[in-house]
């Protein structure tokens, strides 16, 4: 089948923005294999372009990187000029992605209901920057408890546990900036730290 040219490069730019979304992520070819069902040499070849994209290898691997098929194809957009922002559920939390496309900062909005309140310390790779648009956002991160406002950041490499949420006093708007591990901002921010606890449980 012919296509037009615009078609032609966008399905060539299939492949690369494969390897460059994994890459991102840090998942590797066997892992992305096992969650989609996909053999790694189907996935080689697709990320190489030696294998032409279809919806039946595309659509499994959207749902393994939790993106819209959109993302993966980077179709052009027509007709309809405006950014349709789609929110997603991620552990009690309203989350809406802000980057367009993969790469090695992804941008966040996140709104964490009041009923968020009790830590749950986790664990990754990667770093984060959160800034707290409204609300007071509650940080545990290691051994720290600590409490932001509004207009205040914080910065901190995710392999150290980490978790945050509200103060059990209301809703918190956040922005958050997630990198793979050694990708840092160039402006370092300092979180104030108030209403700091030393209880284990609640740490724990």
């Amino acid at each position: 089948m012919d296509h037009s040219p615009e078609i032609s490069r966008t399905l060539a730019d299939v492949g690369p923005r494969l390897q460059r979304l994994r890459a991102a992520r840090g998942v590797t070819l066997a892992a992305l294999a096992e969650a989609t069902g996909i053999s790694t040499s189907t996935l080689s070849r697709l990320e190489s372009g030696q294998r032409r994209p279809s919806l039946e290898l595309l659509l499994p691997i959207s749902q393994a990187h939790q993106v819209p098929l959109d993302d993966l194809v980077g179709a052009p957009e027509v007709g309809d000029p405006r950014v349709r922002i789609k929110p997603r559920q991620v552990h009690g939390a309203t989350v809406l992605p802000l980057t367009n496309r993969p790469g090695p900062l992804q941008t966040y909005k996140m709104i964490l209901p009041v009923s968020r309140s009790t830590p749950e310390p986790r664990t990754h790779e990667g770093y984060e920057w959160l800034y707290v648009l409204s609300g007071r956002l509650r940080l545990v991160l290691g051994d720290r408890d600590m409490v932001l406002g509004p207009g205040e950041a914080a910065e901190f490499d995710t392999r150290l546990p980490h978790w945050f949420g509200s103060t059990g006093e209301g809703p918190v708007e956040v922005l958050s900036l997630f990198g793979r591990q050694g990708e840092r901002m160039h402006v370092r921010a300092q979180p104030r730290a108030t209403g700091a606890r030393q209880d284990p449980e609640d740490e724990g």
